[in-house]
C-alpha cells in the first residue's frame, strides 16, 4: 500500500487501522498488525491466535478477499456450494452448510491437481503420442503398399494399346483411393495433434496453478482428464486389393481384373481407465509358500485346458471330443460334445458365462449358449488354435496358416475381425510359425500375452499390437530350458505361465520381471486360469487333475 504522504515509496501498513506501519503477523488469521492493534486482535478469545514478528512469519497461502464482503478474507470453504466464503457469508447465505478450513481445501485441491498432472504427463499424453506415431507409421507404409497395387496392375498390361486405357483407369482409381486414404490419415493426425496441443496447454496451466498460492485459482480448477480419457476414434482403412484375371479380348474390361473399393472406417475410440483404476487395485502380496486348496479329478486320460466359470466350477478339455463342467468335489455338472465330433483345440469362458471352443478340424470358433452350439467364426486359409475372452468381451484367437508358415493373433467382436497382430515394427514375425501351442491371455493393463511353446518364450504386446517384451525364462537358469504352455493373468497384472517339463509356474510382473516360482508338487502343468478371487487353477497333463492353488 502507498503511504499518502510518501507516494514515491511502498509502505506496508497494518491491515486493521491502515495508518501505522505493520510490525507483527497473525498466522492463524493471516493479517498484518501494528503494535497497537495486536492487543485488540488478541482480545478475540474465540480463536487461538499466533502472533509473530512480521519478519518471522511463515510462508502461507494467500487468503482471497471475499467477493461479497470486500473487507473480509475467505477463511472457510463451503463444501455444498464449492466456493470460499468469509465468516459473514457463513452466517447468512451459507448457514447450515458443510464448511471446512479453506487451507485444508487448498491442500486437497493441490493434491488433486498434482494427480491430474501426473496422469496427463505419464499416461494420457504418451498414449496420444503413441497414436500419432501409429498413424505416421501407417502413412510411411502407404506409398509401398499402393506401389504394390500399381505394380500388380502394370503386370496385366499384356495387350499394350488395347488395354492401356483400362490400365490407366485402374491406376487413376488407385491414386484416388490413395488420396482418400492419405486424407483420412491426415485428418486423424490433425485431430490428434490438436488434442496434444490442448494437453500441453493444460499441463502448462496446471504446473502454474500448482506453483501459485492463490486459493481462488485452485478452487476454480475443473479437471478435464475425464474428457481426454475418451481417446479419439482410430481410423481403420482396409487396403484395397487387386484381383487380376486372364485377358479375353471379347470381355477385356471384365476379364482384366477388378479393384476392390477403398474402405475407410472409424472405430469407436475407447476410454482409458483412470490412473487410479489402472494402478491401484487392492494390493495382494505373493505368499511365500503357495498351497493347494482343492484337487479335481477330471476323468480324462490327458488334460489340456481349464477355464473358470465360477469360484467353485471349472470347464475342462482333454484328449476326446467331450468338454466337462466340474465342481471342486470332482462332480460332473455338465458335459458337451463338439459339433464336429473331434477334439476341441481350446476352450474359454465369456464374461456372460458361456463356453467358447476352437475346432481346428473344420477351422471354426464356436459359442455354446444354453447347451446349443453356434458357429460364430469360420476361417479360410487359417486354422484356429487357442482362445481367450477379453475384459471388453472380445475374443482373441491364435491361428496358423494352412501351410504352417505363418502365425498371428486376431481380435474378434462377435464374428467381425477387428485387429490382426502378426509382425513387429521391423516387419519380423512376432510368433513362431507352425501348428504349435500358443495359449494366450489379456492382462489387466490390456496387454496381450502369448505363451509361444515353439519359441520357448512369452511374447507380450500392448493393446495396439506393438511388442513390449519377450520373456525366455529366469536369467539364472542355465541348465533347464524354459518350456511354456498355459498362460493367465490376475488382478495384480501378474503374468503366470506353466513351465511343463520343469513342473512349475513362473510368476512375472506386467513388465516381464521374474518374481518367483510356484511348485506345489505339480506334475506336467499344462493349462492355467485364475478365478475372480485370484485362485489359480492348474491342469496337470499326465494326472488329468486340476489343482486349485492359493498364491496371493
Amino acid at each position: 500500500m502507498l503511504h499518502p504522504r510518501r507516494s514515491a515509496q511502498t509502505v506496508l501498513l497494518c491491515d486493521l487501522c491502515e495508518t501505522v506501519n505493520l510490525q507483527s503477523h497473525c498466522e492463524l488469521c493471516n493479517v498484518h498488525l501494528c503494535k497497537d492493534c495486536v492487543e485488540e486482535h488478541l482480545s478475540d478469545s474465540s480463536k487461538k491466535h499466533n502472533v509473530v514478528s512480521f519478519l518471522h512469519r511463515k510462508s502461507t497461502p494467500t487468503y482471497s478477499r471475499c467477493p461479497t464482503h470486500a473487507d473480509k478474507h475467505s477463511e472457510l470453504y463451503c463444501e455444498e456450494c464449492d466456493v470460499p466464503v468469509c465468516s459473514t457469508c457463513v452466517s447468512k447465505k451459507h448457514r447450515g452448510h458443510n464448511l471446512c478450513d479453506v487451507l485444508e481445501k487448498f491442500s486437497s485441491k493441490k493434491e488433486s491437481l498434482q494427480k491430474d498432472l501426473e496422469e496427463l504427463e505419464s499416461r494420457i499424453y504418451p498414449r496420444y503420442e503413441e497414436m500419432a506415431s501409429d498413424v505416421q507409421t501407417e502413412k510411411s507404409e502407404l506409398e509401398t503398399n499402393y506401389g504394390k497395387l500399381t505394380t500388380a496392375a502394370d503386370q496385366q498390361e499384356v495387350l499394350h494399346r488395347e488395354i492401356t486405357a483400362i490400365v490407366n483407369q485402374r491406376k487413376s482409381d488407385i491414386q484416388e483411393m490413395k488420396n482418400k486414404h492419405m486424407a483420412a490419415l491426415d485428418k486423424n493426425t490433425d485431430e490428434i495433434t490438436q488434442r496434444i496441443t490442448e494437453l500441453r496447454k493444460i499441463i502448462e496451466d496446471l504446473k502454474k496453478t500448482l506453483n501459485t498460492k492463490d486459493v481462488s485459482l485452485t478452487s476454480t480448477y475443473k479437471s478435464r482428464n475425464g474428457e481426454f480419457r475418451q481417446l479419439l476414434p482410430k481410423v481403420r482403412v482396409t487396403l484395397p486389393s487387386f484381383s487380376p484375371s486372364k485377358i479375353n479380348k471379347d470381355q477385356l474390361n471384365k476379364m482384366f481384373g477388378s479393384l476392390s473399393p477403398l474402405s475407410i472406417n472409424t472405430e469407436q475410440g475407447y476410454t482409458m481407465k483412470s490412473a487410479e483404476a489402472v494402478s491401484s487395485p487392492p494390493v495382494k502380496p505373493l505368499l511365500d509358500e503357495p498351497r493347494v486348496t482343492a484337487t479335481i479329478d477330471t476323468g480324462y486320460y490327458y488334460l489340456y485346458s481349464v477355464s473358470c466359470l465360477r469360484k467353485d466350477q471349472v470347464w475342462t478339455r482333454g484328449e476326446n471330443k467331450t468338454m466337462k463342467l466340474l465342481n471342486l468335489q470332482s462332480k460332473l455338472l455338465t458335459s458337451i460334445q463338439t459339433k464336429s465330433g473331434d477334439t476341441p483345440r481350446d476352450i474359454a469362458v465369456t464374461r456372460d458365462g458361456d463356453l467358447v471352443y476352437t475346432d481346428d478340424s473344420n477351422n471354426t470358433v464356436n459359442l455354446i449358449k444354453n447347451k446349443k452350439i453356434q458357429t460364430v467364426i469360420t476361417l479360410q486359409g487359417w486354422r484356429p488354435d487357442y482362445v481367450c475372452c477379453t475384459a471388453g468381451n472380445d475374443l482373441l484367437v491364435t491361428m496358423d496358416s494352412d501351410d504352417d508358415k505363418q502365425s498371428k493373433v486376431v481380435r474378434y467382436t462377435g464374428s467381425t475381425e477387428k485387429q490382426s497382430i502378426q509382425f513387429d515394427d521391423q516387419g519380423r514375425p512376432l510368433y513362431s510359425s507352425g501348428g504349435y501351442i500358443k495359449y494366450l491371455s489379456e492382462n489387466r493393463n490390456l496387454d496381450i500375452c502369448v505363451a509361444d511353446h515353439s519359441a520357448s518364450a512369452v511374447v507380450v504386446v500392448n493393446q495396439s499390437g506393438k511388442l513390449r517384451f519377450r520373456y525366455t525364462g529366469h536369467p539364472s537358469n542355465t541348465e533347464q530350458s524354459f518350456d511354456p504352455r498355459g498362460i493367465t493373468t490376475d488382478s495384480q497384472s501378474h503374468i503366470l505361465t506353466a513351465d511343463i517339463d520343469n513342473h512349475r509356474i513362473h510368476i512375472l510382473d506386467q513388465d516381464g520381471q521374474f518374481l518367483r516360482y510356484i511348485h506345489c508338487d505339480l506334475s506336467y502343468p499344462f493349462g492355467l486360469c485364475v478365478d475372480i478371487r485370484d485362485n489359480l487353477f492348474v491342469a496337470e497333463y499326465d494326472t488329468a487333475k486340476v489343482k486349485k492353488i492359493q498364491y496371493l
